[in-house]
Protein backbone atom coordinates (compact mmCIF):
# COMPACT_ATOMS: atom_id res chain seq x y z
CA UNK A 1 0.00 0.00 0.00
CA UNK A 2 1.28 3.46 -0.87
CA UNK A 3 0.58 5.38 2.34
CA UNK A 4 1.72 8.97 2.70
CA UNK A 5 1.52 11.37 5.57
CA UNK A 6 0.92 15.06 5.03
CA UNK A 7 2.26 16.62 8.24
CA UNK A 8 1.64 20.12 9.51
CA UNK A 9 0.03 22.24 12.19
CA UNK A 10 -2.91 23.25 9.94
CA UNK A 11 -3.72 26.33 12.02
CA UNK A 12 -6.00 26.45 10.04
CA UNK A 13 -6.07 24.28 6.93
CA UNK A 14 -5.91 26.50 3.83
CA UNK A 15 -7.04 26.08 0.24
CA UNK A 16 -3.37 25.40 -0.55
CA UNK A 17 -3.32 22.45 1.86
CA UNK A 18 -6.69 21.31 0.50
CA UNK A 19 -5.35 21.37 -3.08
CA UNK A 20 -2.25 19.32 -2.19
CA UNK A 21 -4.34 16.68 -0.40
CA UNK A 22 -6.89 16.45 -3.24
CA UNK A 23 -4.14 15.99 -5.80
CA UNK A 24 -2.22 13.59 -3.57
CA UNK A 25 -5.23 11.27 -3.34
CA UNK A 26 -4.55 10.30 -6.98
CA UNK A 27 -0.94 9.38 -6.19
CA UNK A 28 -1.37 7.37 -2.99
CA UNK A 29 -3.67 4.66 -1.69
CA UNK A 30 -4.07 6.56 1.57
CA UNK A 31 -3.13 9.99 2.84
CA UNK A 32 -2.81 10.51 6.57
CA UNK A 33 -3.15 14.18 7.40
CA UNK A 34 -0.96 14.28 10.49
CA UNK A 35 -1.42 17.24 12.81
CA UNK A 36 1.76 17.70 14.78
CA UNK A 37 1.51 18.65 18.44
CA UNK A 38 4.03 21.20 19.65
CA UNK A 39 3.45 22.24 23.27
CA UNK A 40 5.66 25.32 22.83
CA UNK A 41 3.64 26.75 19.95
CA UNK A 42 0.59 28.97 20.49
CA UNK A 43 -2.24 28.10 18.15
CA UNK A 44 -5.25 30.18 17.11
CA UNK A 45 -7.43 27.07 16.83
CA UNK A 46 -7.53 24.16 19.25
CA UNK A 47 -6.29 20.75 18.19
CA UNK A 48 -9.89 19.46 18.16
CA UNK A 49 -11.00 22.37 15.94
CA UNK A 50 -8.14 21.85 13.49
CA UNK A 51 -8.86 18.14 13.29
CA UNK A 52 -12.60 18.78 12.79
CA UNK A 53 -11.95 21.33 10.00
CA UNK A 54 -9.93 18.75 8.05
CA UNK A 55 -12.25 15.83 8.73
CA UNK A 56 -15.23 17.87 7.54
CA UNK A 57 -13.39 19.05 4.42
CA UNK A 58 -12.62 15.43 3.45
CA UNK A 59 -15.69 13.66 4.83
CA UNK A 60 -16.49 12.26 1.37
CA UNK A 61 -12.93 11.09 0.62
CA UNK A 62 -12.30 7.65 2.18
CA UNK A 63 -8.60 7.70 1.26
CA UNK A 64 -7.96 10.63 3.64
CA UNK A 65 -7.56 10.06 7.39
CA UNK A 66 -6.77 12.69 10.03
CA UNK A 67 -4.64 11.96 13.09
CA UNK A 68 -2.50 13.80 15.61
CA UNK A 69 1.05 12.95 16.61
CA UNK A 70 3.98 14.04 18.77
CA UNK A 71 7.66 13.72 18.10
CA UNK A 72 9.62 13.29 14.90
CA UNK A 73 7.65 12.87 11.70
CA UNK A 74 9.84 10.00 10.47
CA UNK A 75 9.25 8.10 13.72
CA UNK A 76 5.51 8.55 13.25
CA UNK A 77 5.85 7.33 9.65
CA UNK A 78 7.48 4.13 10.90
CA UNK A 79 4.81 3.72 13.57
CA UNK A 80 1.97 3.81 11.02
CA UNK A 81 3.88 2.13 8.18
CA UNK A 82 3.94 5.16 5.87
CA UNK A 83 6.71 5.16 3.28
CA UNK A 84 6.13 8.67 1.95
CA UNK A 85 5.89 12.20 3.26
CA UNK A 86 3.83 14.54 1.10
CA UNK A 87 4.76 18.24 1.09
CA UNK A 88 3.52 21.25 -0.83
CA UNK A 89 5.86 23.88 -2.23
CA UNK A 90 4.72 27.47 -2.75
CA UNK A 91 8.00 29.17 -3.59
CA UNK A 92 11.82 28.75 -3.71
CA UNK A 93 12.13 29.44 0.03
CA UNK A 94 9.77 26.54 0.77
CA UNK A 95 11.86 24.32 -1.50
CA UNK A 96 15.15 25.15 0.24
CA UNK A 97 13.63 24.60 3.69
CA UNK A 98 11.85 21.36 2.74
CA UNK A 99 14.85 20.01 0.81
CA UNK A 100 17.02 20.11 3.94
CA UNK A 101 14.37 18.26 5.94
CA UNK A 102 13.87 15.68 3.17
CA UNK A 103 17.61 14.99 2.97
CA UNK A 104 17.78 14.60 6.75
CA UNK A 105 14.78 12.26 6.76
CA UNK A 106 16.35 10.09 4.04
CA UNK A 107 19.59 9.97 6.01
CA UNK A 108 17.68 8.78 9.09
CA UNK A 109 15.27 6.40 7.31
CA UNK A 110 14.26 5.13 3.89
CA UNK A 111 11.18 7.36 3.82
CA UNK A 112 10.81 9.36 0.60
CA UNK A 113 9.46 12.89 0.46
CA UNK A 114 7.20 13.74 -2.47
CA UNK A 115 6.82 17.41 -3.36
CA UNK A 116 3.83 18.88 -5.16
CA UNK A 117 3.82 22.46 -6.36
CA UNK A 118 0.85 24.38 -5.11
CA UNK A 119 -1.63 25.60 -7.67
CA UNK A 120 -0.90 29.11 -8.93
CA UNK A 121 -4.26 30.21 -7.55
CA UNK A 122 -3.32 29.20 -3.99
CA UNK A 123 0.46 29.71 -3.91
CA UNK A 124 0.21 32.96 -1.95
CA UNK A 125 -1.85 31.46 0.89
CA UNK A 126 -0.29 30.46 4.21
CA UNK A 127 -1.86 29.69 7.56
CA UNK A 128 -0.10 32.71 9.07
CA UNK A 129 -1.69 35.00 6.43
CA UNK A 130 -5.10 33.46 7.18
CA UNK A 131 -4.61 34.06 10.92
CA UNK A 132 -3.69 37.71 10.25
CA UNK A 133 -6.82 38.17 8.12
CA UNK A 134 -8.94 36.61 10.90
CA UNK A 135 -7.34 38.79 13.60
CA UNK A 136 -8.15 41.87 11.54
CA UNK A 137 -11.73 40.83 10.82
CA UNK A 138 -11.09 40.30 7.11
CA UNK A 139 -12.85 37.91 4.76
CA UNK A 140 -10.82 34.76 5.38
CA UNK A 141 -13.43 32.47 3.75
CA UNK A 142 -11.81 32.94 0.33
CA UNK A 143 -8.56 31.41 1.67
CA UNK A 144 -9.83 28.26 3.44
CA UNK A 145 -12.18 25.32 2.79
CA UNK A 146 -15.82 25.86 3.78
CA UNK A 147 -15.29 23.63 6.81
CA UNK A 148 -13.21 26.34 8.55
CA UNK A 149 -15.63 28.28 10.71
CA UNK A 150 -15.02 30.55 13.68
Amino acid sequence: MRRAIFPGSFDPITLGHFDIIKRGVHLFDEIIVAIGINAEKKYMFSLDQRKAFIEEAFKDEPKVKVVTYKGMTVDFCKEIDANFILRGLRNPADFEFEKAIAHTNRKLTKIETVFLLTAASTSFISSSIVRDVIRNNGNFSILVPESVKI
